[in-house]
């Protein structure tokens, strides 16, 4: 059984500039996100940024999978291959990124909306930001895994939304997944003890009917059992004592999204 890295106060300064690529890689993905945009563009522009950035794209070739971003597509809940399919009003878009950066790992992920989205979809989007949100402020030492894990769920499904179970967040930083596992359901109280040095990629993946999911021929693509919509919001949090470190951001993404929107 592998072990949890805990990582140096200089090893987390550097997973934050790794983070920080991957936060400004999302946020380019922003500025060019919208109806007719092929998801294969999208996978080229990432791998570019990334590369001209001095950063590795973390998922390219990571156990065999073939592009440097999981772009996953309405009900597909993860791990989405990028194609030829040009996005149209209505689309609901998770773009999943990780970068290697002087030998450490950020990851992070986003979901946006293409045009026009459905009442109920922009409640699912909002209410798994607020998921991640919960979570991430559990992120403390002296916490437990099971902590993150309830506080994630119990909003969920408060809201009548189904919880993934079949994958869950991870340590990250030296190695895109590490020990311990981060599930999005659990008991408070349960699990690893949350200690200074470790730091997590905490990723609710929520959907907008069951939680049962189906897994694709393809070997990587995760869809929901309903066809219903699938959410999914990821940061990279170092944790902390008395609060969390959170080392991606959506600063850059919001910005953009914002301009957008009062253009």
């Amino acid at each position: 059984m592998s072990k949890i890295h805990y990582k140096s106060v200089e090893e987390i300064a550097l997973i934050r500039e790794s983070s920080l690529l991957v936060s400004k890689t999302l946020g380019e993905i922003a500025k060019v996100i919208g109806p007719g945009v092929k998801t294969i563009d999208l996978n080229k522009l990432a791998e570019t940024y990334i590369r001209d950035n001095g950063g590795i794209p973390a998922f390219l070739n990571y156990h065999g999978f073939p592009y440097s971003l999981c772009i996953s597509l309405n009900d597909q809940v993860v791990h989405g291959f990028p194609g030829n399919r040009e996005l149209v009003d209505g689309d609901l878009v998770s773009v999943d990124c990780g970068a290697e950066l002087n030998g450490f790992i950020g990851d992070s992920a986003y979901t946006f909306a293409i045009g026009e989205v459905s009442e109920q979809v922009k409640k699912l989007m909002r209410v798994t930001m607020e998921c991640l949100d919960l979570g991430v402020q559990k992120a403390v030492v002296g916490n437990r895994i099971g902590d993150i894990s309830y506080a994630v769920q119990e909003h969920a499904e408060k809201n009548g939304f189904g919880v993934v179970r079949e994958l869950v967040g991870h340590g990250v930083g030296i190695k895109l997944h590490e020990k311990p596992e981060v599930p999005n359901y659990g008991k408070r109280g349960s699990g690893v003890k949350l200690e200074e040095g470790m730091v997590i990629a905490i990723e609710p993946m929520i959907n907008g009917g069951k939680a049962g999911v189906k897994f694709w021929d393809d070997g990587w693509t995760v869809s929901t059992v309903d066809a219903k919509p699938s959410a999914h919001y990821e940061h990279t949090v170092a944790v902390g004592k008395g609060k969390p470190d959170i080392l991606s951001t959506f600063l850059f993404v919001d910005k953009v999204l914002h301009e957008k929107v009062n253009i």
